[in-house]
C-alpha cells in the first residue's frame, strides 16, 4: 500500500464566511477503505466537497492525491486524476442523459474519442450488477429518479468511469435494505477488482455490510478528534456518538 496516496494536512473550509473546517488531517492508503464519522453537522460532507473541489468552499491547506496538490487544480484535473465524489442529493439535468454524460467525462480523461457503444457496452455490465438495465441510463441525468434511482445512478457512474479515489457521500441515503445490500456488495466487488480506495461519509453502517473498513475517521466541529481502526464504527454504532466522543475526551484529558 502507498500511504502517500492520500494526504490532508491542516484543511481549512469555509463558506459565507463562517469558517467549517479547523485544521482536518487524515491520510487514506491506497486500497484502503476508510470511513468518515461524525453527528450531523460535524463537516463530513464539507471535507468531501472540499477534496473533489465544490465551488461554494474557500479552502486552505494541503489535499496530496498521488503526490500532487490537488487544491490547485480545477475539478476537472482532479477528476481525471482518477477522484471520484458521489453527491448526497445529486442533482438534475434535463436534456443530458447518463450515457452521454459518462461517455463526454471518458473522452475528457482519455482526452479522444470514445464511442457510444462502448460506453453502453460498460453501462449494460455495470446496470446488470445494480440490478436495472441500460435503459435506466438513457433518461435524462436524474430526472424523474426517485433517491434510490439517483444512488444507483452515482453507482453506475462510478464503475463506469472507475476511479482510483472513490469518495461516497450519504450513498445509502434513500435507498431500501435490499438495495442498499446490493450497492454493499458491489462495492466489494470492485475495490476487489480494482483496488481503488474508499472515503466513505455515512450514518447508515447498513452500506459497509460487505465492506471491511480498516480506518475510521471521528468529526466534530470540523475537527477530526480521532483516527482509529475499523473498530471504532462498530463502537459508534453500538453506543452512538456522543458516548464515543466522551470516551475519548477522557482517553486524552
Amino acid at each position: 500500500m502507498s500511504k502517500d496516496f492520500l494526504s490532508v494536512s491542516d484543511l481549512v473550509a469555509s463558506a459565507s464566511e463562517k469558517e467549517i473546517l479547523h485544521g482536518v488531517s487524515f491520510e487514506v492508503s491506497e486500497g484502503e477503505i476508510a470511513v468518515l464519522l461524525g453527528m450531523n453537522g460535524a463537516g463530513k460532507s464539507t471535507v468531501a466537497s472540499a477534496i473533489m473541489g465544490d465551488p461554494r468552499f474557500k479552502v486552505s491547506g494541503k489535499v496530496k492525491f498521488l503526490g500532487k496538490d490537488v487544491l490547485k487544480m480545477p475539478v476537472f484535473e482532479r477528476a481525471r486524476l482518477g477522484i471520484f465524489l458521489s453527491f448526497q442529493s445529486p442533482i438534475e439535468v434535463p436534456g443530458v442523459t447518463t450515457t452521454e454524460m459518462i461517455r463526454s467525462v471518458k473522452e475528457e480523461t482519455k482526452c479522444g474519442f470514445v464511442s457510444l457503444d462502448e460506453v453502453r457496452g460498460g453501462i449494460t455490465e455495470s446496470a446488470k450488477k445494480l440490478g436495472t438495465n441500460i435503459w435506466f441510463a438513457e433518461r435524462d441525468l436524474n430526472v424523474g429518479f426517485s433517491g434510490g434511482e439517483k444512488k444507483k445512478n452515482e453507482i453506475l457512474q462510478m464503475l463506469s468511469l472507475r476511479p482510483k479515489l472513490v469518495i461516497l457521500d450519504e450513498i445509502d441515503s434513500g435507498l431500501d435494505i435490499d438495495a442498499g445490500a446490493r450497492i454493499s456488495k458491489v462495492l466489494e466487488e470492485y475495490q476487489k477488482e480494482s483496488g481503488c480506495s474508499y472515503l466513505i461519509v455515512t450514518h447508515n453502517m447498513r452500506v459497509l455490510k460487505h465492506l471491511k473498513p480498516s480506518k475510521a475517521i471521528l468529526v466534530d466541529d470540523g475537527r477530526v478528534i480521532a483516527v482509529k481502526d475499523g473498530t471504532l464504527v462498530k463502537q459508534v454504532e453500538k453506543k452512538g456518538y456522543k458516548a464515543v466522543l466522551e470516551e475519548i475526551q477522557k482517553e486524552v484529558a
